[in-house]
């Protein structure tokens, strides 16, 4: 794919997974009142969390990746937006201090609005309607009205994604991530659990190492890593039209690269990936590090010319893949992979995405995902690196700081017949803060042995 490459190339080709709008002409006035709003995101801040992103490709840090399946309108809130990032940081306190490594945080936030579907209708009880593709699509209720494509939405998935970075950065710089307040991150539902009392032992254990360094003159106040944390965000690059709108050129680079601002890292979902479509076309041209789904069907040749045409100057921290395999096939479909870009020497972050290839249908009609499953698909990507001589750089998860009960299973268990409990989710089944923590305890100690290797 040598052919130039522009912000709209994208247009040429054939496209998968976006809505088919009533109204052209409001479509084009919704791009380009877009294009005219500020970036999200900073082309320097993209560039930092490649360099970021290229150590974890060297085997020097880890990937955590976590968020919404798909953010929704309804449910935006500063408490769920802080819930989510306060999860997030035990998770990475708990990696980072159990196994030793760095830790890189990208959130699923700011931008998660639309989903791929399985079918572009949705049957219930004879009545057939376009199927809900997210917030920035359309809406859930299973009303015609509701279901028609409105672009005015991008719009407001703009508003929304400004005010949840505009929290994050507080939330990140302004203090609330200093670790000597580690006692205050822990959310009341996992407290008297076993996953609570383990991470109020490790806050206990880190409180004392932050007393000696204090008293060697090392603190928040002489050193900012530990007042204050880096936290990027991404999300599914689905609606093409967003994000060349929110396409610029770094001015302060003499090359004037083009960075989408939307996010500081996309990716390219299992579905529209194919090598000669809109979505892979858009993807090759952007500086940002992005990410490509990898599931089942994948071989060694499609990968390798997947990889060239994604970052054909072989950039570590450019492209990482994320495997979606399912725990009864990750092994087995991982292996080859593996071994075969190792043997080219393509420089990729390998992140494994452990929650679409293990949901299934409970009794009552409810998705969900067994803990036992999506942690066995873990293992298995850990498993297939250590077989491979190469590195398990990352994990993908879709989680909540919500007490919700969507996925079943784990220590504190949720049981299927609890799942209408609290079922929140606006599209698939999400780990809660309980379940995440007890994760990235298990997490931890798989790092620690691949690094004990």
């Amino acid at each position: 794919m040598a052919q130039t490459w522009t912000p709209d190339s994208w247009r040429a080709k054939p496209i998968r997974q976006v809505p088919t709008y009533p109204d052209a002409d409001k479509v084009k006035q919704v791009e380009k009142t877009l294009s005219t709003y500020p970036p999200l995101v900073f082309a320097g801040e993209a560039r930092r969390l490649k360099a970021e992103l290229a150590n974890v490709a060297m085997g020097k840090g880890f990937l955590l990746q976590g968020g919404d399946c798909a953010e929704s309108f309804a449910e935006f809130n500063p408490n769920n937006i802080r819930d989510t990032f306060r999860v997030l940081l035990q998770m990475a306190v708990v990696l980072t201090f159990g196994a030793s490594c760095p830790i890189v945080k990208v959130g699923r936030m700011a931008g998660q609005f639309a989903k791929p579907r399985s079918s572009d209708m949705e049957t219930k009880d004879g009545i057939s309607l376009p199927s809900y593709r997210g917030d920035a699509v359309n809406g859930m209720e299973f009303t015609e009205e509701a279901r028609i494509p409105d672009p005015e939405r991008l719009i407001q998935m703009y508003n929304q994604a400004a005010s949840t970075l505009n929290l994050i950065r507080a939330l990140a710089q302004g203090g609330y991530a200093n670790l000597n307040k580690v006692h205050r991150w822990n959310l009341g539902f996992v407290n008297g659990t076993e996953e609570g009392n383990r991470y109020q032992d490790l806050s206990n254990r880190i409180s004392d190492a932050l007393a000696f360094m204090d008293a060697c003159g090392i603190n928040g106040d002489t050193t900012a890593s530990l007042r204050e944390t880096e936290f990027y965000t991404s999300h599914e690059a689905l609606l093409l039209n967003y994000e060349q709108a929110m396409t610029r050129v770094d001015s302060t680079q003499d090359n004037e690269e083009w960075y989408d601002t939307s996010a500081h890292l996309v990716w390219i979902g299992e579905r529209t990936r194919l090598l000669d479509e809109a979505h892979i076309e858009y993807m090759r041209g952007i500086a940002n590090p992005i990410g490509c789904k990898v599931g089942p069907t994948m071989t060694p040749d499609e990968l390798i010319t997947l990889i060239d045409t994604l970052n054909p100057n072989n950039e570590a921290g450019k492209l990482t893949l994320i495997t979606r395999m399912g725990a009864d096939n990750i092994e087995k479909g991982l292996q080859p992979l593996l071994e075969r870009v190792k043997a080219e020497g393509r420089h990729i972050v390998w992140s494994c995405d452990p929650m679409h290839g293990n949901t299934v249908t409970a009794e009552g009609g409810y998705k969900t995902r067994h803990f036992d499953a999506v942690l066995g698909e873990v293992r298995g990507f850990f498993a297939a690196h250590k077989a491979a001589g190469t590195h398990a750089g990352g994990v993908h998860f879709e989680m909540t700081g919500q007490d919700v009960t969507e996925c079943v299973g784990g220590t504190y268990e949720v049981k299927e017949g609890e799942l209408g409990d609290r079922y929140h989710t606006h599209c698939d089944p999400r780990l809660n803060a309980n379940q995440a923590l007890e994760m990235a305890f298990l997490l931890a100690d798989a790092l620690k042995a691949e690094r004990d290797i």
